[in-house]
C-alpha cells in the first residue's frame, strides 16, 4: 500500500498531466472501475462459495449413501447370522424334531406345598387346615385394646395388604 507522501506524490503528477479540468472527471471514472472491480470480484467470490457448498453438500450425500449402504450389509449380515447361528460356530445343526399330535387335554401341573414351608406373606387372605388365614395380619394386643383390634387412628398399612 501506498504511504500519504507517496499518494500526494501520485496526485501532483496526475495533476500535472492531466490538468485541472479533467481531474473531476478522471475522480468520477476512477470510483466506477473501483464499484465495478468489487461487484466482480463479489460476484466471483459468492459464485465460488455456492460452488464449494455444493461439493460439500455432494460429498456429504456420497458419505451417507455409504454409510447406509454399510448398514445394510451388516443388517443383512446380521439376518444371514441368525438364521444360520451353528453355521458359523462349526456346530452341526441340531436335529429337527418331527411333529406331534397334540391332546386337546392339557396336563396341569401339581404343585404341593412343603412339610417345613414358610407361609408367604404376601398371600391373598388363603386358608390353612389349622383355620388361620395366611398372609392376614395376626391379632396382637395392644395398650387399652384387650380384643387385639388396632387402636383408633393408628395405621399399620404395612402390616395389612390388600387381595390383588
Amino acid at each position: 500500500m501506498l504511504s500519504v507522501p507517496h499518494m500526494i506524490v501520485v496526485f501532483l503528477v496526475v495533476l500535472v498531466v492531466f490538468g485541472p479540468q479533467k481531474l473531476p472527471e478522471l475522480a468520477r471514472s476512477f470510483g466506477k472501475l473501483m464499484a465495478e472491480f468489487r461487484k466482480a470480484s463479489n460476484d466471483f467470490k459468492s459464485a465460488f462459495e455456492e460452488e464449494m457448498r455444493d461439493l460439500e453438500r455432494q460429498a456429504r450425500i456420497a458419505e451417507l449413501k455409504k454409510q447406509v449402504a454399510e448398514a445394510n450389509a451388516a443388517a443383512s449380515a446380521a439376518m444371514n447370522k441368525v438364521a444360520e447361528p451353528s453355521a458359523l460356530v462349526g456346530l452341526p445343526s441340531p436335529p429337527v424334531a418331527e411333529p406331534t399330535a397334540r391332546t386337546t387335554e392339557s396336563i396341569a401341573p401339581v404343585i404341593s406345598p412343603a412339610a417345613d414351608a414358610v407361609p408367604r406373606l404376601d398371600a391373598a387372605g388363603t386358608k390353612t387346615a389349622v383355620g388361620v388365614t395366611e398372609g392376614a395380619p395376626a391379632a396382637v394386643p395392644t395398650e387399652g385394646n384387650p380384643n387385639g383390634e388396632p387402636a383408633a387412628g393408628s395405621s399399620s398399612s404395612h402390616d395389612q395388604q390388600q387381595p390383588a
